[in-house]
């Protein structure tokens, strides 16, 4: 929050400075800085709609902020792939074609998408990747820091196993989609710290991080490590974790072993209130998506020095290196955390968390 409100004050004080034309940068280069007035088209491609965040926080308070900083004269121009990444490359196809002034690309297979990305930059429209790092010649990087994710999520676990844990202690690992890059980094940050600590008995790796995919590895899981002894499930994102904990319950399982996930879903909020669920990754949607929105609006306007404050982080992919970023914290959910982050920054309200089931739930942490 507080490197955003810094780039705000320094965009206010150039703004005057863009007015003389002192930022800006000729050439037909994508790495180039263009300036443009307020009639800016932003073409914003998300992946997937299994995860709700997307059309519920991602998309709209993006809309809104470019609305914001063009005083209502910029659009954004909205696609979701619904986990198909040939679908997605039509989708950047058809805004390349349309002439978009600037695409944020959360990809669905980072890697499949790069010559996509190419023809961008060809084209001259930056490409800024939003919450995964796509291969190709992106111009910047928006995301959460992911290693972080995993590591949060794998300390909470041995935190809750307590000092009685060790190799003897199994765990199953449900990891997010192998094409998506951040998932690499979830399970390397949860590894960091389970490592060496209890034992890793089962270990997936989920296609498109359906909770159906995910239910149908833990039922593999359980019928082949028994469905006492296993003692926590990482799962990477909520979803998963709605996934696992259907499979443990199908099984017959009554006292759930801690489980983790990630994105503060409202099922998922719910579910730790319950004790269904041990933890959630929130992830501060609003700072993401409002400083998402700041990049790519300062990037076609020629706001070097904004843009710049913006990406004081630099990250690498396979195909590039040092790449300009901003990297989010997260904090850990758990039952004590969840006024002080999703009802305070106001992601859900009580009465949508505390539904009849929850009430007693709700008012044994103070949720009223």
């Amino acid at each position: 929050m507080r490197r955003i409100a810094i780039s705000v004050a320094v965009s206010a004080m150039v703004l005057p400075l863009a007015g003389c034309g002192v930022l800006n940068a000729a050439g037909d280069d994508a790495s180039a800085s263009p300036t443009m007035g307020d009639q800016v088209t932003v073409g914003l491609l998300l992946p997937e709609k299994a995860n709700t965040r997307y059309d519920k926080f991602d998309y709209p308070i993006i809309k809104s902020k470019v609305a914001e900083l063009t005083h209502k004269k910029g659009k954004v121009e909205y696609a979701n792939a619904d986990a198909d990444a040939g679908q997605q490359a039509e989708q950047m196809q058809r805004m390349i074609d349309e002439k978009v002034n600037v695409i944020l690309l959360d990809a669905v297979d980072a890697h499949a998408i790069a010559p996509t990305v190419k023809k961008a930059k060809d084209a001259g429209i930056p490409v800024i990747a939003y919450d995964r790092l796509a291969e190709g010649p992106i111009q910047a990087y928006i995301s959460f820091d992911n290693e972080l994710v995993g590591e949060v999520q794998g300390r909470s676990l041995l935190e809750r196993l307590g000092s009685g844990a060790g190799l003897s202690t199994k765990i199953v690992m449900m990891n997010g989609s192998p094409t998506d890059p951040n998932a690499k980094q979830f399970k390397e940050g949860a590894l960091s710290e389970l490592s060496g600590k209890v034992t890793i008995a089962d270990s997936f790796d989920t296609k498109e991080w359906k909770p159906e995919n995910a239910e149908a590895n833990m039922t593999e899981a359980i019928s082949r490590i028994g469905k006492d002894n296993i003692a926590a499930v990482y799962a990477a994102n909520d979803g998963m974790a709605g996934g696992v904990i259907k499979a443990l319950k199908n099984a017959g399982v009554t006292n759930l072993p801690p489980i983790t996930g990630q994105d503060a879903e409202l099922d998922a909020v719910q579910r730790i209130l319950a004790g269904q669920q041990y933890m959630s990754v929130y992830k501060s949607y609003p700072d993401e998506a409002e400083a998402a929105a700041q990049m790519a609006v300062a990037k076609v306007q020629g706001k070097d020095i904004q843009f710049d404050a913006l990406t004081q982080d630099r990250v690498d992919s396979p195909t590039d290196k040092q790449i300009p970023a901003k990297l989010v914290q997260v904090t850990a959910l758990t039952k004590s955390k969840i006024k002080e982050t999703v009802v305070e920054d106001g992601i859900y309200t009580v009465d949508q968390i505390c539904t009849a089931p929850y009430k007693s739930a709700c008012a044994a942490v103070g949720l009223r």
